[in-house]
């Protein structure tokens, strides 16, 4: 089993979808049928396992949008008039399936992440939520951990603030100055490839790739992980984080 040895590393800094919640897949489906529907006649259909972690899985929306519609050699306007096909109205489709979801199915947490969410807090570690989401508090919410996590920083602060979507390390740096600990003291729990590429390109001191049901491995290998698991029940703590660190 893997660990996080709290005697280098004082916090850590989490990626929502499908690291701590299991909102991933539902993220997917609504991406799918938005671009299936812009796609009939013009394109073949995005295809979850390939598009969705190439160009999609952990961009902010209209990033994805843009990055995907450039993989098949399309380009849509970022606004339209109405009925007509925008970057906006694509986005706007997408943001409003994903919300029916959770309003019928509800969020859950992931168990391994809940138990080491406790342990690191227990030892003293400080913890940060980061997605390129605008719903991630409600989703924390919805899934009763919001507590467990110091500072969210999420797309709604992105676009207060003007932080660019990863792979820019934008988002992961904000995060750690909130928490207070400098990035080479700080560990990355991601599970998409710009996310891997933002941590290491922002200097962190521990990246984790969380690939669950090993959904990458017929695609490019991306940013080197010093650690990769398929759940966070793979990952134990050592040690405790000093006071003086603290």
């Amino acid at each position: 089993m893997a660990a996080i040895d709290l005697t280098s590393i004082s916090a850590a800094i989490f990626d929502t979808d499908g690291v701590v919640t299991d909102t991933a897949r539902a993220h997917a489906a609504a991406w799918k049928h938005v671009f299936d529907r812009f796609l009939h006649g013009r394109s073949e259909p995005f295809d979850i396992r390939d598009d969705y972690f190439r160009h999609v899985d952990g961009r902010p929306r209209f990033d994805g949008i843009r990055t995907f519609l450039a993989s098949r050699g399309l380009s849509l306007p970022e606004e339209g008039p109405p009925g007509m096909p925008s970057v906006r109205s694509l986005a706007a489709e997408k943001d409003d399936l994903f919300l029916a979801h959770l309003r019928r199915h509800g969020v859950a947490a992931h168990p391994g992440g809940v138990a080491l969410l406790l342990e690191l807090r227990r030892r003293g570690a400080r913890i940060a939520a980061v997605s390129a989401s605008r719903h991630c508090r409600g989703v924390l919410t919805a899934a009763a951990i919001r507590h467990l996590f110091d500072e969210v920083v999420d797309g709604e602060d992105a676009a207060r603030i003007g932080l660019p979507g990863r792979p820019d390390p934008a988002l992961f740096v904000e995060a750690a100055r909130r928490l207070g600990v400098p990035p080479e003291r700080t560990a990355v729990l991601e599970s998409t490839l710009p996310g891997l590429e933002a941590a290491r390109r922002g200097g962190f001191g521990l990246v984790i790739d969380v690939d669950r049901d090993g959904r990458r491995v017929d695609l490019p290998a991306g940013p080197s992980a010093d650690i990769v698991v398929s759940g966070l029940d793979e990952l134990s703590v050592t040690g405790r984080v000093p006071v003086t660190a603290r």
